[in-house]
């Protein structure tokens, strides 16, 4: 047996630097190298944009809770936390720089 691919993910014009499935709300949520991170239907479906800060670049960890709620770590050391309506809810900066 293969194994076929149940869906392409499209809309990221960068490579792909984390991602997380939350299966029970059937989401899947990715962040580009570039740009922002984008919600996806377990379908394909692209749903939301997240957009955080100006500050907010190069998403290094992302996890999705099944209360909705989606946190993105940055490479510069901030945390973001988004509703998975794609509302900004909360933003922490901590001193760490992780590479």
């Amino acid at each position: 047996d293969f194994a076929t691919p149940r869906a392409i993910l499209t809309g990221h014009d960068y490579e792909i630097t984390c991602a997380t499935v939350c299966a029970e709300l059937g989401l899947v949520i990715s962040g580009s190298k570039e740009g922002p991170c984008l919600i996806h239907s377990m379908n394909g479906d692209l749903l939301r944009t997240l957009e955080g800060p100006e500050n907010c670049q190069r998403p290094k960890l992302i996890q999705a809770s099944r209360e909705g709620h989606c946190v993105i770590y940055y490479e510069n050391g901030l945390f973001c936390v988004f509703s998975v309506n794609g509302k900004l809810q909360a933003t922490m900066e901590t001193g760490d720089n992780i590479k």
